[in-house]
């Protein structure tokens, strides 16, 4: 049942543009109405800004505490990886308990036989689907598909073992776009992210760090794919070679009109469970300025739920203070969002 309408205004509301002071109608939802009238006099004030649920693009939720996700501002994640029969029940999870962050999963991670991460020892060994032929791809992608996958995760890691040959590779993006379900390749190696392109993949599950692309490659990449970030995994803000090559790739991917989302790989070494400073201020380094931070950070979700079928959103995410003048501070000031729903935001003007 909708809860009655209650309305609050704010200083700074961002859902794909800013806006300065802006109502906002709460429900079970949280819904952006526009700037205030005189009928809006006297509503509960909050001195801070109010932008869309932010999004990490790659998570594994197997390997940390997701209740600690919204106090770090992660209001939704892609899981890319894990048992397919545990990662089936976290959408559940996402929708019951507003502790959770909303989820989407990829399941298991479809690999060839002995290809990665079937020998890693970072996941349970059921996480690694292996597929042998395009036969066995469209098996696995139906069974991810059943239950309940919006995304397939494909392995071409040629450093730590076997790939896909062309034929299979094709037979997952090919079972997987009949389902309409996103697939996103974890691609390392010298030459996969040219062969992830041919295959028709949507989604590169990290900016290829490997080799730097050139730039025909970039401009058609650009033109095809969407590349989660992952920069602080190769150093955490410290540099070096594959760090350094994975920067330079993303600012020429950026350059070219390339669609860019913030992720992590959280999960994957000493990462802070929330929004990571980092990770922004690298993506900083590869050229983006604050709102193409927040449009990596949203993932395509307004606030008021546009496209969402006309819904609002169960959560948003909420900065007490005012968006910096300074754009040097953007990572930082960004990194002090948390998650709030209609209940914790209207408790915060009492």
């Amino acid at each position: 049942m909708t809860q009655e309408a209650r309305f609050v205004t704010v200083d700074h509301a961002w859902s794909g543009a800013w806006s300065r002071r802006s109502v906002v109608r709460l429900t079970d939802e949280i819904e952006l109405l526009g700037p205030p009238h005189t009928a809006h006099d006297g509503i509960p004030h909050l001195p801070g800004t109010l932008l869309s649920p932010f999004t990490d693009s790659h998570v594994h939720l197997g390997l940390i505490d997701p209740l600690l996700l919204g106090p770090g501002g992660i209001a939704r994640v892609d899981d890319l990886g894990w048992d397919p029969d545990t990662a089936s029940l976290w959408p559940e999870h996402g929708r019951l308990d507003p502790r959770w962050p909303e989820v989407r999963v990829a399941g298991g991670l479809l690999c060839p036989p002995g290809g990665y991460p079937s020998r890693s020892a970072w996941a349970p060994d059921t996480a690694s689907v292996v597929v042998a032929n395009p036969a066995a791809a469209r098996r696995a992608v139906e069974r991810m598909h059943d239950l309940g996958a919006a995304l397939v995760k494909i392995t071409l890691n040629s450093d730590v073992g076997p790939v896909f040959d062309d034929t299979t590779l094709r037979a997952i993006v090919d079972a997987a776009a009949e389902h309409v379900m996103t697939t996103t390749a974890h691609v390392q190696g010298v030459g996969q992210a040219r062969r992830a392109l041919a295959a028709g993949v949507d989604r590169f599950a990290h900016t290829p760090f490997s080799e730097l692309l050139d730039d025909e490659l970039i401009e058609r990449l650009a033109a095809r794919t969407s590349w989660i970030s992952t920069l602080d995994i190769h150093g955490h803000g410290r540099g070096g070679a594959v760090h350094d090559v994975a920067v330079a790739n993303l600012a020429r991917f950026r350059t070219a009109g390339g669609h860019v989302l913030y992720g992590t790989d959280l999960g994957n070494g000493d990462l802070p469970v929330g929004v990571n400073e980092r990770e922004l201020r690298d993506l900083q380094r590869a050229g983006l300025g604050l709102d193409e931070l927040l449009h990596a950070l949203v993932a395509g979700v307004p606030l008021g739920g546009v496209g969402e079928g006309g819904r609002g959103t169960a959560h948003a995410t909420w900065i007490p203070t005012p968006p910096p003048d300074d754009p040097a501070e953007a990572p930082a000031w960004l990194a002090t969002a948390v998650v709030t729903t209609p209940d914790t935001l209207l408790e915060k003007t009492t």
